[in-house]
């Protein structure tokens, strides 16, 4: 038997928002986590003098953090690993898996860039050995290396391999790498408070009408629809 929805008025939950006391210094690590998660430096430091928030990571290092993003995104992959190396020898050395996405890469720009004997060589030599070894590394390899089958790659399977996408994906991998070796969250927090409130809406709505947050960016409410 389906029960009846109660109705919670603009006014009363205007009133019940009112009344929950949120500190305006935690809303300021919110923002400075965000900013320095993300690698914008500037952005960090301007907010650390008008706001007085102390940031979690020495903001120096976000500019090398954010070259080494660059890098990869650029395709210059041989420049980036030498960086995370002169950040911190141990990201790597530690991280085999991470390893062995910059050399794949690495690959993917040599046949992004139609060098295919060196493509070859470098597969050879530098990524086979770890394939023998790990068998998911076997099978990225072998994808990668289907890209040289194709006259144009465009037609192969595995064509997103060389898209921007696969780019921003191992910088992705290589921030949060930087990211945890200076003990600091992988991610923002905002987004994962967001996401909650997402949720804990969509419960609410199963129970009651009430002004909903449709517009996330002006936090707006909408009134209820019954």
């Amino acid at each position: 038997m389906s029960t009846k929805k109660k109705l919670i008025t603009r006014d009363d939950w205007e009133k019940r928002l009112n009344d929950v006391k949120i500190r305006k210094k935690d809303t300021d690590r919110l923002v400075m986590n965000f900013l320095v998660t993300e690698g914008y430096a500037k952005a960090a430091e301007k907010f650390k003098m008008e706001s007085g928030t102390k940031p979690e990571i020495d903001l120096a290092s976000i500019e090398d953090r954010m070259a080494v993003n660059k890098a990869v995104q650029s395709g210059n992959v041989e420049d980036a690993i030498e960086m995370v190396n002169d950040l911190n020898p141990e990201i790597l050395k530690t991280n085999p898996q991470l390893f062995f996405h910059l050399q794949q890469q690495r690959l993917i720009e040599l046949i992004r860039n139609e060098k295919v004997e060196e493509a070859l060589e470098f597969a050879q030599e530098e990524l086979a050995p770890r394939g023998e070894e790990n068998e998911s590394f076997l099978e990225d390899l072998e994808k990668t290396v289907a890209l040289l089958a194709f006259e144009e790659v465009s037609e192969c399977p595995v064509r997103e391999l060389v898209d921007v996408s696969q780019r921003l994906k191992t910088a992705s991998e290589v921030n949060a790498a930087i990211l945890t070796s200076q003990s600091h969250e992988k991610d923002p927090k905002l987004p994962s408070l967001l996401k909650m409130l997402i949720w804990v809406q969509d419960q609410l709505d199963e129970k009651v009408y009430y002004p909903r947050i449709t517009n996330l960016s002006t936090a707006s409410l909408e009134n209820p629809a019954v």
